[in-house]
């Protein structure tokens, strides 16, 4: 190697071995843990630890609890990601118009709640969901509506908590649109201005195909996130009522840590790798049709 390469090498090492002691080497072991009974019983003597194959991913094909949790998931990321990705860039479409002010100050105080802890902001909102003293029913109620049992009603259980993520990620995807929004030709909006474009016109012909990119890398990390969703149910709900709200995170998290299953954790975390894996795959795919990549 030339003196170039080696000096690269070196300064490149220390986070090549982080990479591998955080991410590479525990995967390879959940990997390997996915195809043992590896429980309680082998934590305490190895020799307990048996080689079942597929039988875990079998086992969890079997589980209605694990089907609800995919399909709770599923749900989140469905009506989860159109509400982070469309607030997201309706605000940045916002702060990105010349005629509002103290635009900085906006940016800080909308991003302020991606920054805070989930757990507490959690909390906070479950308070301001309760149905007897919650300051959203209570908003509610004064204009004439019934107080909702947002977190003890299946019904409304999924929806209070997308609410709330939303309102707590939708920050980050704002700021990283309004970077996009300010380096999209500003000669290609006048032109279709001059060309008679409307408002509309001018987003979905120039707007949109400008910052493509960036709305597919939003896609692909609100999609990621969303499919991993485990401390905003497991603060607000604890998973209920009724299982309404536990996602395959949650359910992973009951196997490995309270039932101390951790084959069956393993392998239902492989199972959530491969599910991203491939959302991901094809969500570049498209991005490559409309030539956003």
């Amino acid at each position: 190697m030339t003196r170039q390469e080696r000096t690269a090498w070196l300064f490149s090492a220390p986070v090549l071995a982080i990479i591998v002691l955080v991410f590479i080497v525990p995967t390879a072991l959940a990997m390997a843990l996915s195809v043992t009974d590896y429980s309680i019983y082998a934590l305490a003597d190895w020799s307990n630890l048996r080689f079942v194959g597929l039988g875990n991913f079998a086992d969890l094909l079997s589980t209605p609890l694990f089907w609800r949790a995919l399909g709770n998931t599923a749900l989140f990321a469905v009506l989860g990601v159109p509400m982070a990705i469309g607030t997201s860039l309706a605000v940045a479409l916002l702060l990105n118009d010349v005629t509002v002010h103290w635009k900085p100050l906006w940016r800080v105080l909308l991003f302020a709640p991606y920054v805070t802890s989930v757990v507490a902001t959690a909390v906070v909102w479950r308070f301001l969901f309760n149905e007897r003293f919650g300051l959203i029913n209570r908003a509610l109620n004064a204009v004439g509506v019934t107080p909702i049992d947002w977190l003890g009603n299946p019904a409304t259980s999924i929806p209070a908590i997308l609410i709330f993520v939303t309102w707590k990620i939708f920050g980050y995807n704002m700021i990283v649109f309004t970077a996009a929004l300010s380096a999209v030709p500003q000669d290609l909006m006048e032109a279709a201005r001059l060309d008679g474009a409307g408002l509309w016109g001018r987003f979905r012909h120039v707007t949109l195909p400008a910052i493509g990119p960036t709305l597919l890398l939003a896609a692909v990390m609100s999609v990621a996130g969303f499919l991993q969703i485990f401390a905003e149910p497991y603060v607000m709900t604890l998973g209920g009522p009724a299982q309404s709200t536990t996602t395959v995170l949650y359910f992973m998290f009951d196997e490995g840590f309270k039932w101390w299953n951790l084959g069956q954790a393993s392998a239902v975390a492989f199972i959530l790798f491969l599910m991203i894996l491939a959302l991901t795959i094809v969500q570049t795919r498209i991005g490559r049709r409309y030539e956003w990549l």
